[in-house]
């Protein structure tokens, strides 16, 4: 299932040292070169450290495991066993340090698909959502259905002081909690705004409070898009996927004060460290020069112990541009700063809506009547698709429902024909519902896959009772069909759509276990060694970053996440309770303090899950949102 397909340049194998490691250079674009070439590229130092270990699980097919790793500065010099290492003494300034000893090492855990934006103004609201969310000084329990989500509700209301002062509240799911309206909220509390924040992130419901203090009317919403007036509904106070994000501007003052976003940064910098993550991207990302320089300031500064890419929203980029799309993309690749940038000839756009809300496109009838949106219209969205194919681009794709998908490969075939290019890597984001003939054509097209498996364990019970029913609802995320097809997949979280949590993403790959105990779509199931290879290599390949990490090889960065057992070996339901004891980022360690449990979010219980009643419909991911978040924080 290897899919690393740059060329083998820059590797020279060393036997003078007796060992059978290979020496790599950063580039991939070269010719085979010599040893006094390979020795103006070695760091300047030769000071080397030496990390011996209970084991080292590369992920390089050649040498699959090893017991030591040599490292200087950033890169890793030697992989083998740690007596052959040794004799890089004389060559080397050589320091062993054997702290990792009784420990597993893998390459550096990579979140393919994080929010940080979203997730630091999300978990820093009050937040009543269906799982548990866990921080260092507070548990946050789950409320599974109505009654204990209006109950929170109103004693949230109740705490806050100040009759005028806005309740921010995220993580309600009318699957579990039912139909929400603006009387609702206004019974709650009349006086004050109140503002619910959908667990997709793509969906408000609001009190007639907030709709008179942010000004959100009928002349406001007259003067918005078509499909923004047909995802709104001003006499419920809901707004949802297309229409949410005009209603998000004005939302904004009460939803993402500067404060709040850089405590919520912070908070998310640390989570994503105690979960083992040494490099982080973002498709997708907000376009906003002010909020960007507010992430380089916070992730991108020296202490941060990953670096964060960003791949741009072009969903934003084609609204808001005429003329000269791929020059306005081209001109966010400098916006990054220390440890953020941006990746180069990539980008995002959208599909479908999200699986949270059932927004999905489905080539089937839901079962209770309601249909999917677009979150871009299919002509915009293939004229998009068109000006980056032809500018060269990597397109990475929100895509949530079966029918989505149709279009999307549609578009990829129709540009392979017209404009055949190779390598293109173009990604399948989410994976939500597919036929297992697409996956075929995934294969065929040459596309890849980065998928979320906490679908499954999150809304296969749910979805299998509501709208979908059990056959297709368990047939989501179908990952096994896609590791037998020898298509390349990589695991995201979408944070806050799930907790970024690799080892988690990799048990609910694996096991596939419902919120009641029971597996959803066996045959779906995925490897252990795919599974880990989902958060290293085939994650780093999805972003063109494979020669640089993903794997423990000669001549790549030195990221590694050390842990307490091995989860090629670890029981399955028991891969998430793996500890992380460290993280080394380009050749510096930096120790997990907190224990990550202090960090992550449960699933509900199987209890609160049995006890789930059904309940109807409403449009809202945590991609793209966070656009209209830009005026008040600038």
């Amino acid at each position: 299932m290897a899919k690393n397909k740059c060329s083998v340049s820059h590797q020279l194998r060393l036997v003078s040292f007796g060992i059978g490691f290979i020496l790599m250079g950063r580039s991939c674009w070269g010719e085979m070169i010599s040893l006094q070439d390979f020795g103006a590229n070695l760091p300047q130092t030769r000071a080397l450290t030496l990390y011996p270990a209970k084991q080292i699980l590369t992920m390089d097919p050649r040498q699959p495991e090893a017991d030591a790793i040599a490292v200087s500065g950033d890169q890793i010099i030697a992989v083998g066993t740690l007596e052959a290492l040794q004799t890089l003494e004389g060559e080397w300034e050589v320091t062993m340090d054997p702290r990792w000893k009784d420990h597993v090492v893998v390459p550096g855990f990579i979140a393919q698909h994080v929010h940080p934006v979203l997730a630091a103004l999300t978990l820093t609201s009050e937040i009543i959502s269906i799982e548990d969310w866990v921080f260092p000084r507070t548990t946050i329990p789950a409320a599974i259905d109505r009654s204990a989500y209006l109950k929170r509700l109103l004693e949230a209301d109740a705490r806050m002081s100040g009759g005028q002062t806005p309740l921010v509240t995220w993580g309600f799911h009318h699957y579990f909690h039912g139909k929400l309206t603006r009387t609702d909220l206004d019974a709650i509390n009349a006086q004050r705004p109140i503002i619910v924040w959908h667990r997709s992130a793509h969906e408000f419901i609001v009190n007639s409070a907030a709709l008179q203090r942010y000004g959100i009317d009928a002349a406001f919403l007259a003067a918005q898009t078509q499909s923004a007036q047909d995802q709104s509904n001003l006499a419920e106070g809901h707004f949802w996927e297309q229409g949410a994000f005009p209603v998000l501007s004005k939302l904004a003052p009460a939803i993402a004060t500067p404060k709040k976003l850089r405590r919520g940064l912070e908070l998310s910098k640390g989570y994503f460290h105690a979960n083992g993550v040494t490099l982080g991207c973002e498709p997708g990302g907000v376009v906003s020069k002010v909020l960007q320089d507010t992430q380089n300031e916070i992730l991108g500064a020296a202490d941060t112990p990953f670096r964060f890419y960003y791949i741009p929203d072009g969903k934003t980029l084609v609204q808001e541009q005429k003329s000269n799309l791929i020059e306005r993309t081209e001109s966010m690749l400098d916006w990054g700063e220390g440890k953020t940038s941006f990746l180069p000839g990539q980008v995002k756009l959208f599909a479908d809506g999200a699986i949270f809300s059932q927004a999905m496109q489905m080539q089937e009838d839901y079962l209770d009547g309601h249909t999917g949106e677009w979150m871009m219209d299919p002509k915009q969205f293939g004229a998009a698709f068109r000006e980056y194919w032809d500018a060269g681009y990597q397109i990475h794709v929100h895509q949530n429902g079966d029918a989505g998908l149709e279009m999307v490969l549609g578009n990829l075939e129709q540009n392979m024909k017209r404009n055949p290019r190779e390598d293109h890597r173009t990604t399948i984001v989410h994976f939500g519902f597919s036929k297992k003939e697409q996956v075929k054509r995934i294969a065929d097209l040459g596309a890849i896959v980065s998928a979320n498996p906490y679908y499954v364990t999150a809304l296969a019970d749910r979805y299998g009772a509501v709208g979908l029913g059990p056959e297709r609802a368990d047939q989501m995320v179908r990952l096994g069909d896609v590791e037998r097809a020898g298509i390349s997949f990589s695991f995201h979280s979408d944070m806050p759509m799930a907790p970024c949590q690799p080892l988690f993403l990799m048990q609910c790959a694996v096991g596939r276990k419902t919120v009641s105990g029971r597996i959803a779509g066996p045959k779906q199931r995925v490897s252990r060694e795919g599974a880990l290879r989902a958060v290293t290599i085939e994650a780093a390949y999805s972003l063109r970053l494979e020669n640089e990490v993903g794997s423990i090889l000669p001549g790549k960065l030195a990221n590694l996440t050390v842990l307490d057992g091995n989860p090629l070996t670890v029981d399955a339901d028991r891969l998430s309770s793996i500890g992380v004891r460290a993280t080394m980022h380009e050749g510096r360690v930096f120790p997990v303090t907190q224990k990550r449990e202090q960090l992550v979010s449960r699933p509900p219980s199987r209890t609160g899950a049995a006890a789930l009643a059904g309940f109807g419909h409403a449009g809202g991911c945590g991609c793209s949102v966070q656009s209209a978040l830009v005026a008040v924080l600038e």
